[in-house]
């Protein structure tokens, strides 16, 4: 039995079986959002990360979310990307942050990388932040990130 899968460019046929789908969370479970600029999103209409990704599409589009809520470009930008990392389910809001700030900004950009390129990289930052090791996550949470993006993708 097949599916579709509905992407932004097209639409892909694949076997149920190896259907991955993207992840939705509330907006409010995205890292670094402030209380009031969860509720300036909610009251515009953005509840969900879906919701972020469908109205912050384009640059455009961004353009317009940044002088609706009076913030930065840079902001808005930052929420896009979450968002759209946060749709790989292993990631989810958990681990969406870690991947932008190790800089993975998009499903696309981990779908290429290695277990043995990024996993080096996760442990650095964990411990330049946080000076723990034992946070970072491992190298199987590493490679089903990967394999999970690629699965969205294609």
């Amino acid at each position: 039995m097949y599916v579709s899968l509905s992407t932004k460019l097209d639409i892909v046929k694949l076997p149920k079986a190896y259907l991955v789908k993207s992840a939705n969370h509330s907006v409010a479970q995205l890292p670094g959002l402030s209380q009031s600029q969860i509720e300036q999103l909610k009251a515009i209409g953005i509840v969900t990360t879906f919701d972020l990704l469908r109205q912050g599409n384009s640059v455009v589009q961004r353009q317009q979310l940044s002088k609706k809520l009076s913030t930065n470009i840079k902001h808005i930008h930052k929420w896009a990307a979450l968002a759209n990392l946060s749709r790989i389910p292993s990631v989810g809001c958990q681990y969406c942050g870690l991947l932008l700030h190790a800089g993975v900004s998009t499903p696309q950009q981990l779908a290429t990388m290695s277990v043995q390129q990024l996993h080096p990289q996760l442990l650095r930052l964990q411990v330049q932040l946080f000076n723990r090791v034992d946070r970072a996550p491992d190298t199987a949470q590493v490679a089903a990130w990967i394999q999970q993006a690629q699965q969205i993708l294609a």
